[in-house]
């Protein structure tokens, strides 16, 4: 139980980091400190995870597993690093242990791949949780289809939203929307982790379903096509409404844009 409200706890404060310019510098600030102390009790109450790592065989949803799980602790890590190293409210004493310029760009690449993948290691127990509540094979398929249908839409967000150029370090500053109202933000935050959980609980089917007998196995296409089609429909709205990935940088977007 106390897993769980940690981990309830850690990604309200993740979709709360992403709200910027809901929250402000200074509240921003501490909700990072709060997220840090969350992530440190998380590997605390998680620590047998690190004692089985060298044991047992490796199947591919334990190598997935592993991988983001590592990925995700090494982002939360230099984005906390890097905050530390600007702030200006919380921790402003450890201000500038590590150059400015390289940290600012560091966080705001880091704190977004932490949200890609917090959403794809949610996504990847999702099926462990569901299979509790022994639902019918139909079912769990109108499930999928719809939320393959809302995924999409985060996709769109995803992309509309410039976060691929945030990712690969394609601008020094975060442009944000001080204008779009707060529920609207967190809202938005929500379809594009869910996004990024349907991925990951699609992969995790499908890497569960390899491990089966053959007697037992599911349709393997499913989640192939469940992923596609969340792709797919992100990257349709996306064209139909004319967006593109990124923000326009001319002298007009500079000016109107609040930098982080």
């Amino acid at each position: 139980m106390l897993k769980r409200i940690v981990d309830v706890c850690m990604t309200v404060l993740l979709l709360c980091l992403m709200a910027y310019q809901v929250t402000g510098e200074a509240l921003h600030e501490w909700i990072g400190i709060g997220m840090t102390a969350l992530v440190i009790i998380h590997q605390l109450l998680n620590r047998k995870w690190y004692g089985a790592l060298f044991k047992g065989k490796y199947n591919p949803y334990r190598i997935i597993t592993t991988v983001v799980n590592i990925a995700l602790l090494l982002s939360f890590a230099l984005t906390a690093f890097c905050g530390m190293s600007m702030s200006g409210h919380a921790v402003p004493f450890l201000y500038g242990m590590t150059k400015v310029s390289f940290a600012r760009r560091m966080h705001l690449s880091m704190s977004h791949w932490a949200f890609v993948l917090m959403g794809l290691h949610l996504g990847m127990h999702i099926p462990v949780m569901f299979a509790r509540l022994h639902l019918t094979d139909k079912l769990k398929t109108v499930i999928s289809a719809a939320l393959c249908v809302v995924a999409g839409i985060g996709l769109f967000l995803f992309i509309r939203n410039g976060m691929p150029d945030y990712l690969f370090f394609r601008v020094p500053f975060a442009f944000l929307d001080y204008e779009k109202a707060g529920i609207l933000v967190f809202v938005e935050n929500v379809l594009m982790l869910l996004f990024w959980g349907f991925i990951g609980t699609e992969a995790a089917v499908l890497c569960r379903n390899s491990q089966m007998k053959t007697e037992d196995k599911k349709n393997p296409l499913l989640p192939v096509v469940f992923i596609m089609g969340a792709i797919i429909i992100g990257l349709v709205i996306n064209m139909i409404s004319g967006s593109t990935s990124g923000q326009n940088f001319d002298e007009d977007g500079w000016n109107r844009a609040l930098r982080r």
